[in-house]
């Protein structure tokens, strides 16, 4: 194998991209001018004398065809042919009617500042001069730092104070580029939403902030995030929202932002791990916040009231939610990851909020076999996120039932519990005291349930996620969380600290009564006679009036009244009558239809007067209480207080059964044995 390649020439040693093959003509030339007759098929040529074959060739005379009568000629002189250059030829500088910058290395473009510490300005910081400013500024210029912006644009206000000349010279080189760049800015921009100028409504609807919550957001990861030639930090953000937010397919992203699927995917990595760096930890997680700012800026009057918390005690709720996973082929993850109470697969982080709905901490995610009270006993004994330091003596964690096989631990290290009670074994119904507490403590737990619900209106949550994001569920949570917290109200606020405190004692004074009307009713056996019932038009009712704030009083809340309309739509569309009592006319009974189960129904009594409601009872697990009312009974007072006068029979509740066939609807069966009887008899007749 040939270790050296000399030039058959000179005899230098050629490097590959000096070494040049020797075709027949230069051959030729070799053997008749340089006298090299020993010329092979592996022989080259080097660069240097290759370039004086070509100036040999050209030098040579034109070789001109001449004709008989030429030849006659003695005084014809052959024309000179000259060479045509495949190339372009144009001026090497070109006046254009535009203003241009001066060209000085030596001084700023913009200030005109001597040096020496400038920055050269960039090919796209040129381009942005000539579309912003509508100056050429020429390529090598220099500029001083501070007039150009963090995307590495030059500002705006810097062609005000640039000092112009009304022509500028460029040339060939520098218009193509120019006219390249124009052309490929155009086709990104085309039919596309540009990040860097969002409109206000646009922000909203893609990425569920306003465009100035955008830009703060993006401030937090721009030292971060890189400028690419297909998107800006800005588009990085902005399709990291909009892939939260509205659960896109990278496929369906790439098609409406004309941006690569490719580049989407490192867009969406890069903007998750500048989050979790930058931002994250300033507004999730113990370390974020203090003790004192929880208590002091985060606690509803209301919570400490009905759990007589005192000034130093910190209440937090937690609850574990679910984020839903596609099955695995891994089978030992297969098994680990799938849950039994929700029969499909899932992960299952554990949120902490304040009372207000602020986001504390997220931990986790688990595996979906640990149940919330597992989890709280690893997060405790194991002191995750040194929750054990955050958390002092007599601080209240409230939870739900799920969490009761870990009260022992709590009570043991020092942290007071509220949880809901269990009905006791073999009762139907909750007792007066069990609902009424019962009642107090899901006035405080609602606000977790409102939380995961935050989270999953970020929709990429809410959808099911493909095994290969399990890695990064737990950074798509917390990134959530942390947006919400910054940028988003909270979900549960008193109105008027007074009020807040007012409507706590008003419902701890009431959990201390008991139910009189169900009281009478059992005495009185009013649930099976139906002998001293009869039944009641609904205009013939002399119901009291009540308003809102009324009915809101009643209830503690509103969540029973949202429910009130579909409940009445379908008492309205039922069998269900208002009776009233022979001997009391001022007690009504109403049968009403369970929402979850079809074949139970409850019997709901309410007593009043003229000016209101005085007592209620209703037969559904938590309908003996005192602290509030059941959906039930709110549905009945809401109807005769307030929505029967407005005379209408739909109350915004459509069955959309009705565009839907149901296959139990058959057509009556005939006999056989009976069809055949009939057909004899009807033969003897005739």
């Amino acid at each position: 194998m040939v270790k050296h390649y000399n030039c058959i020439v000179c005899s230098k040693r050629t490097k590959p991209k000096e070494r040049k093959s020797i075709n027949p003509a230069v051959k030729r030339f070799l053997q008749n001018k340089w006298f090299i007759t020993n010329i092979s098929q592996n022989d080259i040529i080097c660069n240097g004398c290759m370039h004086k074959y070509y100036n040999a060739e050209k030098s040579r005379p034109l070789k001109v065809t001449r004709t008989t009568q030429d030849d006659c000629d003695q005084d014809f002189i052959p024309p000179k042919v000259a060479r045509t250059s495949k190339q372009l030829s144009s001026p090497p500088s070109v006046c254009l009617n535009m203003p241009g910058a001066s060209n000085s290395h030596a001084r700023c473009v913009v200030c005109k500042k001597p040096g020496p510490k400038f920055l050269v300005v960039s090919s796209d910081a040129r381009f942005q001069a000539f579309i912003d400013g509508n100056v050429l500024i020429p390529a090598g210029s220099r500029c001083c730092s501070s007039h150009f912006q963090e995307n590495g644009f030059l500002k705006t206000e810097c062609f005000d104070i640039m000092s112009k000349s009304e022509n500028s010279s460029s040339n060939r080189t520098s218009i193509v580029k120019l006219l390249t760049h124009m052309r490929e800015t155009c086709q990104k921009t085309q039919n596309k939403i540009d990040f860097d100028n969002f409109g206000e409504t646009d922000c909203k609807n893609l990425t569920g902030l306003s465009h100035q919550q955008f830009e703060d957001l993006c401030l937090h990861v721009l030292l971060h995030i890189k400028s690419t030639p297909s998107r800006t930090p800005k588009t990085s953000v902005g399709l990291f929202l909009i892939k939260m937010k509205c659960a896109l397919s990278n496929k369906l992203i790439s098609t409406l932002f004309k941006v690569s699927i490719s580049s989407i995917r490192r867009a969406i990595n890069t903007v998750r791990q500048a989050l979790m760096r930058s931002f994250v930890p300033l507004y999730l997680g113990f370390e974020s916040i203090t003790r004192e700012q929880i208590i002091k800026d985060h606690t509803r009057p209301l919570a400490k009231t009905l759990l007589d918390a005192d000034d130093d005690n910190m209440i937090l709720v937690l609850d574990g939610t679910y984020i839903y996973i596609q099955k695995s082929n891994n089978f030992s993850f297969q098994r680990k990851s799938f849950s039994l109470h929700k029969s499909r697969p899932l992960a299952k982080p554990m949120v902490v909020v304040s009372t207000t709905g602020h986001f504390v901490a997220i931990l986790g995610p688990y595996l979906s076999r640990n149940n919330d009270a597992s989890i709280l006993n690893h997060m405790m004994k194991c002191n995750v996120d040194d929750i054990k330091s955050f958390v002092n003596d007599k601080d209240i964690f409230v939870v739900d039932r799920g969490f009761r096989d870990s009260i022992t631990l709590l009570e043991e290290l020092g942290i007071k519990s509220a949880m809901p009670t269990f009905m006791k074994k073999g009762e139907k119904q909750m007792s007066d005291a069990d609902a009424n507490t019962s009642r107090m403590v899901n006035k405080i737990r609602w606000v977790v349930e409102s939380a995961n619900a935050r989270i999953k209106n970020f929709k990429y949550l809410d959808r099911v996620l493909p095994t290969n994001q399990v890695p990064f569920i737990g950074d798509y949570i917390r990134i959530v969380c942390a947006i919400s917290n910054k940028y988003l109200p909270p979900l549960s606020k008193a109105i008027n600290e007074d009020e807040d405190i007012d409507l706590a004692t008003q419902m701890k004074q009431k959990s201390t009564e008991i139910n009189t009307l169900k009281a009478y009713v059992e005495e009185n056996n009013l649930q099976r006679r139906t002998a001293q019932w009869k039944p009641l038009e609904d205009s013939d009712i002399p119901f009291p009036q009540l308003t809102d704030e009324q009915l809101r009083s009643l209830t503690c809340g509103v969540y029973q009244l949202k429910l009130s309309p579909s409940y009445i739509q379908e008492y309205m569309e039922g069998d269900s009558k208002i009776c009233f009592h022979k001997d009391a006319t001022d007690l009504l009974r109403i049968r009403i239809q369970s929402r979850h189960v079809s074949s139970k129904k409850y019997f709901v009594w309410i007593k009043y007067s003229e000016s209101e409601v005085n007592s209620w009872y209703c037969t559904c697990r938590a309908g003996a209480r005192v602290v509030g009312v059941c959906a039930h009974v709110t549905a009945i007072i809401w109807f005769l207080s307030s929505a029967r006068n407005a005379g209408t029979t739909s109350y915004g509740v459509k069955d959309w059964s009705t565009y839907l066939s149901d296959a139990k609807n058959l057509p009556e069966t005939i006999d056989s044995s009976e069809s055949e009887t009939e057909s004899i008899g009807s033969v003897i007749e005739e």
